[in-house]
């Protein structure tokens, strides 16, 4: 197996983890709700269920999707009624006066079944075992993905909710924080655009 496609793949994996999407939206508002202790499983969630997803979808999954052309489909529908769920919690959500927050935030479970119904994840998934896939590598070549993909996504999602960490301070009246969760759900909504959009228009791909 060769690794001629390993810094393009590096990179493939990193800027497609720290551009902004539901997993990193949602992790800069559990920063700013809950601190960074308290949404570290959010993080290990997201890594590792996304290099789970990876790995299966280089195993195998693709092919089903190739047999299987309407659950594609189906699957879109699913991430978007379940994000759109999601953009309504975050904007809902009450915001606390001098306590600290009594909602919880996304656990590990949670997070890493997320990535199944996250277009953005999904999308990432594919365009890595299908372009940058060692050659003739068969399974090993799916792991070594799914690898890659691990180490360089926790950094990137831990720097959004870092982010959502330093600006916590400045979120700390009711007010602040309310329009500060309702912007987080609307971009959350915004990120459905480019699944919805071929559903809508008809357009392929």
């Amino acid at each position: 197996m060769t690794y001629e496609l390993l810094p393009a793949l590096m990179l493939f994996a990193f800027t497609s983890s720290i551009t902004p999407g539901p997993n990193n939206l949602m992790l800069m508002a559990s920063g700013a709700n809950y601190g960074l202790r308290r949404s570290l499983p959010h993080m290990f969630g997201i890594s590792l269920g996304h290099g789970f997803m990876v790995l299966v979808l280089g195993l195998g999954l693709l092919q089903l999707f190739d047999t299987l052309p309407w659950l594609k489909t189906a699957l879109s529908l699913v991430c978007s009624l379940y994000l759109l769920y999601l953009a309504w919690k975050i904007a809902s959500a009450a915001p606390p006066s001098d306590v600290e927050p009594t909602g919880k935030p996304f656990t590990f479970f949670q997070a890493a079944a997320f990535q199944w119904v996250n277009p953005k994840a999904i999308y990432m998934a594919i365009t890595a075992q299908t372009n940058y896939s060692p050659d003739n590598a068969g399974w090993i070549g799916a792991v070594f993905v799914a690898l890659v993909f691990v180490s360089i996504n926790w950094p990137s999602v831990a720097v959004w909710a870092w982010m959502g960490t330093k600006i916590r301070a400045w979120l700390g009246t009711s007010g602040r924080l309310r329009a500060f969760n309702v912007t987080m759900a609307a971009l959350l909504v915004l990120t459905l655009w480019p699944i919805l959009k071929p559903l809508i228009t008809g357009e392929s791909g």
